[in-house]
């Protein structure tokens, strides 16, 4: 009988490999340990200037893939939390960008790349705020005899970049406590053990 090549066994190891990544990848499988924040810090209360806004939902739906309890700043709740346990994260309004990439021979656009940035802060119990900031982009046809798909489209495309950046705001929070723990002057008003999430109070 006839000895695989080794070539062929290690493609076949690689090719293994690659798909089981993928697989636990598309499952949403992450470990906790992987954003070194200490298991104190379960909790991340999203504030945003509109409430319920898009990628205020696409964070809270996220953080439960990193075994994360989010909590969307709600007028009407009377829901009392932990200050010690909970990450502050405010969301600034989205902004969107069209820049052209390629037109038709008859001068029509034919393709654009959105540009999705997202301004925000964090703050970590007891330490100064963090501001931050991050571009994603993506490309997309503009075809003119293609109205509702172009339209389609462009609203799977948005929520894929808010998806996108949601999760880079999570793995993000790793870093950013680092910088946080070791920054010099720690927040001056966080004596308070519990905040009430209800704006205005």
């Amino acid at each position: 009988m006839a000895k695989t090549p080794m070539w062929k066994t290690c493609l076949i190891k690689c090719i293994s490999v690659c798909a089981l990544v993928c697989a636990i990848s598309a499952c949403g499988f992450h470990l906790r340990g992987s954003q070194a924040l200490p298991d104190s810090l379960t909790n991340v209360l999203i504030s945003a200037p509109l409430q319920y806004s898009p990628l205020s939902r696409a964070l809270d739906q996220r953080l439960s893939v990193y075994q994360l309890n989010g909590i969307i700043n709600d007028e009407t709740s009377e829901l009392i939390i932990d200050v010690e346990q909970t990450v502050n994260v405010n969301l600034q309004p989205e902004q969107f960008e069209r820049r052209l990439l390629s037109v038709f021979s008859t001068g029509q656009v034919a393709e654009y790349e959105l540009v999705y940035t997202v301004e925000y802060s964090v703050q970590f119990p007891g330490f100064e705020t963090i501001n931050n900031s991050l571009s994603v982009s993506r490309e997309y046809q503009d075809d003119p005899d293609q109205i509702l798909a172009k339209s389609r489209e462009l609203d799977l495309i948005l929520g894929e970049l808010r998806r996108e950046s949601a999760d880079r705001i999570i793995r993000l929070l790793s870093s950013q406590y680092k910088t946080a723990v070791i920054s010099p002057e720690p927040a001056k008003s966080k004596k308070v053990s519990k905040i009430q999430r209800a704006v205005g109070n």
